[in-house]
Order: C-alpha cells, then structure tokens, then sequence
C-alpha cells in the first residue's frame, strides 16, 4: 500500500454541510451553545455536560422570555417512566439547579418525572444526534429563540437539522488513508498499520498482521477500542483478551487483519462509558446501564468498517467474531462472510454478569460460558 494519503468522497468532506455540522459538533465538544434551525423554528441549544449552576444561568438568561426545556431520548424517557417513541422535551421549573437536571437525563436514581413531556421537534432531534455523533452524553437543553435579530444569536453557530441528518447517514461511506506504516510486534511478527480518518476526523486503524492470502477469505477481527481493557487489562470485560487472542490467531494462520474501530464503550465513548460502569455499580446490567443513560444497547456502526476493508481489497472474509451483529452488519454493507470463528476468552468473577448479559440478551455466542456455567450448577 501506499504511504499517501488517499481521500474518498473528498467532495464530502469540504462541503459546506460537512462544514456546518462539523463546527457544531465542535461547538457541542466545548461546552458551548449553538442554533439549531429547521423552518420556521430556531432552536437554542446547549450540551448537559459541563453544565454549572452559573452556565445554567447564563443560558436561560440568553433563552428569555423562552424558557430551557431538558431534551433526552426515548430510552432515557422510558427510564424515568415516560412512554415515549422519540425523544422528548421536559419542562423544567425556574428553581431546577444544574446538579439536578444532570441527574435527571443521567442518573442512577429512577424517580418518575411528574411534570408533563411532549415530544421534541426535529431541531431538538439533530441536535441529540450531533450529541452521538462526537460521544457525548445524549441529553441537551434547549429553547425556541425569541429575538431572531440579536447580535449574540447571530455569532453562534449554526446548522440545519437537515444536513445533520444527511451529514448521520453519510458518515460510513466518507473516509482517507492518513497514513501507514510497518511495525515489529513484540512476537516477533511484523504489522502493518493503516489509518484511516473518518467523516468525524476520528482515527480508524487496520492492523494488517503477517501476510494473508488476499485471493482466500481473510481472517479479520472487528476490535472496539477498549482503553480500560487493551490497555489496562481489566478484568470487567473480555476485550483486551480477545485482543490479545485474535492477534495470536492471526499470527498462527499466517496472516489476518484487525480492524482497531474508535467505538469504546459499544460505540458510546469513554466518559459514557465510565457512567455505565456507575450504573451498573448500583445493579443494572450492562444493556440496562446504556439505554439509562439515553443510548441504544449497541450504538454502533460497521459500515466504516467495511468500507477499510474495501479498501484494503478485501471482500471476502472469515470473521473471528461471538456477536451475530457483526455478522448481520458486515453482510449488510456488502462483505462476503464465509465462516465465524469464535473468540472466546475466560470468564472471571469481574467479567460473568457482563459476559451472561451478552448472550442472554444480545445473542453473542459463548460455549465456555455454558460449559462455565454448567460446572458450577
């Protein structure tokens, strides 16, 4: 491969859509407001992280006579007792302090909300999903501009609910080689790395291990970055062994590729995911924990992943994999999956609510957790 960068749809990246939504997930990224518009409506709206009682102040001070509405998804919603198909809008009372609000779109506690909710508009919508887009907390506060003619309203940002949600639907298929290089692991056998950056201007990168056969089906592991278990090998979760398992399968069928995706947390991000931890400290389960705090079960994406290994010209696979997801996904963005290989690691004391959870409720296929489990019954 070439050590050039090599854009795809570059047209994409410097559109002037592409422009807008990605200064608002920058805007979004540093705690401060933006405008979300669709017609005939702009909306105020500001990230619940970062939030003080002093910024609280300042925004609703900037939303007069407008008052801030706290929007969350329809998971968070359904968490504290609201039936909801959308994301809704909360009202929120004048002397509601931002620690409150916080727990009230994140929190442990599941007190039902009493005041009435109603569904969020569509400016609210994208502006929850540009919250997914940059893994942050998915929950804002938002309010109907009043004076569309201030000089302040008009020094912000803003983006169209419109190309937000075209900007969401073309991420997968957006992405450069930034740059490569071969690497000796400490086995012995030698890697070479590929990264790419995607529509966000994340990292994605291919490990490509030894030499495989590009005219057979490749060997190839999906890995979601895990910081708390590639790196630290903690023992709550069962990706740092897969990690270290895939590598050494590749390593002995002479060849294979890892796909290192930047989707911590089942695609949630780090900071969420140490609130999901939280969550699942004080008795929830590991799905339960994300759809508490406003997410799907599993949030993320394999076309990225599928478009590296177009790249790489690698179509045809065998996917060391126990999550039929990837299977499904993959497949569905037009990778040829001939076989499954399981990737099954040990399960400890730490890691068997999380691991039993995974099979139970999201299908992942373990022998060594029944043959576990079978032993102990």
């Amino acid at each position: 491969m070439s050590a050039a960068p090599r854009p795809a749809n570059s047209a994409l990246f410097g559109s002037k859509e592409h422009l807008s939504v990605g200064r608002a997930l920058s805007e979004l990224q540093a705690h401060r407001p933006i405008r979300v518009i669709v017609p005939r409506e702009v909306l105020f709206v500001l990230p619940l992280e970062g939030i003080d009682d002093q910024r609280l102040h300042e925004f609703a001070m900037l939303c007069s006579p407008n008052a801030p509405k706290l929007i969350i998804t329809q998971q968070r919603a359904r968490t504290i007792g609201i039936e909801a198909s959308t994301p809704m809008a909360l009202p929120l009372s004048a002397e509601t302090g931002a620690g409150a609000i916080f727990g009230l779109a994140a929190g442990a506690e599941k007190d039902h909300f009493a005041a009435k909710a109603e569904a969020a508009g569509r400016a609210a919508a994208a502006a929850i999903r540009l919250r997914k887009l940059n893994r942050g907390l998915p929950a804002v506060l938002a309010a109907k501009v009043a004076n569309v003619g201030s000089d302040l309203m008009h020094s912000m940002v803003a983006v169209e609910a419109d190309a937000v949600e075209r900007f969401a639907a073309s991420a997968t298929n957006v992405l450069a080689v930034a740059s490569e290089a071969s690497i000796p692991l400490a086995s012995g056998t030698s890697a070479h790395f590929v990264v790419f950056r995607d529509a966000l201007g994340v990292d994605q990168v291919a490990i490509i291990v030894g030499k495989p056969n590009f005219a057979e089906p490749v060997p190839v592991r999906l890995h979601s970055a895990c910081l708390t278990g590639d790196v630290f090998g903690s023992r709550r979760c069962d990706y740092g062994d897969q990690l270290q398992l895939a590598l050494t399968r590749l390593e002995s069928l002479g060849g294979g590729i890892i796909l290192y995706l930047a989707q911590e947390g089942r695609g949630i991000g780090l900071a969420n995911k140490m609130r999901a931890y939280r969550l699942q400290d004080a008795g929830l389960d590991t799905r339960d924990a994300n759809t508490s705090l406003g997410f799907e079960d599993d949030e993320r994406d394999y076309g990225i992943a599928a478009l590296m290994l177009r790249t790489l010209n690698c179509t045809r696979i065998v996917l060391l994999t126990n999550n039929p997801a990837k299977l499904d996904g993959l497949t569905k963005a037009g990778i040829e999956i001939t076989a499954r290989a399981p990737l099954e690691a040990s399960v400890n004391v730490h890691n068997r609510r999380y691991l039993t959870t995974k099979a139970v409720r999201s299908g992942h296929k373990f022998v060594t957790l029944k043959a576990s489990a079978g032993e102990k019954s």
